[in-house]
């Protein structure tokens, strides 16, 4: 069972990310302060979940929780900087958004970059261990999806609307015939089988 609250503080913030690992368009990073006697018993990790239970969910959160917020950061942003400092920047940009100073900070993951001088905690799959890191999970991953399919409008020829800009043999291989475009990671390997491993590198 996923937990409310680990710090004790009320203005506990979950935050993940989504889109780590893609070729093209913005990582997207959520942040989330939950009730801390909150429960739903179907919120988890948001790729373990069907496109339509993370819709109602996405309701859901926006619905309960006491505040959100959601950022990104460009893929000329992520060239420039790194995937993985990207993805840190992301969760600060929707720090940043929040109405209250946080008090605790819940990450995904096992590394992070200070955020002012909030106390943290790096969860290694804490998507599926707490609420908000859950809650947090499916905001940035439907929010990011709508851009991609919004940005399929204008870019057919990728197939967005259904890889969302992940290493897809159909993703890489319209990249090979028609070239890369504004949305895409030019730092990242677009042709190379397999992916190289851009989560963990610096560049």
């Amino acid at each position: 069972m996923l937990i409310a609250n680990y710090s004790g503080k009320t203005w506990e913030v979950g935050l993940d990310e989504a889109g780590r690992g893609c070729l093209a368009g913005p990582v997207v990073a959520s942040a989330v302060v939950l009730p801390s006697d909150y429960f739903h018993p179907l919120l988890t990790d948001s790729k373990l979940l069907n496109a339509r239970q993370r819709d109602l969910l996405r309701e859901e959160v926006i619905k309960n929780a006491i505040h959100w917020a959601v950022a990104q950061v460009s893929p000329q942003e992520i060239d420039e900087i790194n995937i993985l400092k990207a993805s840190f920047l992301a969760m600060h940009r929707a720090l940043d958004q929040l109405p209250i100073a946080p008090e605790y900070l819940l990450v995904d993951g096992n590394r992070f970059t200070p955020y002012k001088e909030v106390p943290h905690a790096c969860m290694v799959k804490g998507d599926s261990r707490f609420f908000s890191i859950a809650a947090a999970s499916i905001l940035a991953k439907t929010h990011r999806d709508d851009l991609m399919r919004s940005l399929a409008i204008e870019y057919p020829q990728y197939g967005w609307e259904q890889n969302a800009g992940y290493p897809t043999k159909t993703h890489r291989a319209a990249i090979a015939q028609y070239g890369t475009c504004a949305h895409h990671r030019l730092t990242f390997r677009l042709l190379a089988e397999p992916l190289e491993e851009a989560l963990s590198e610096e560049r």
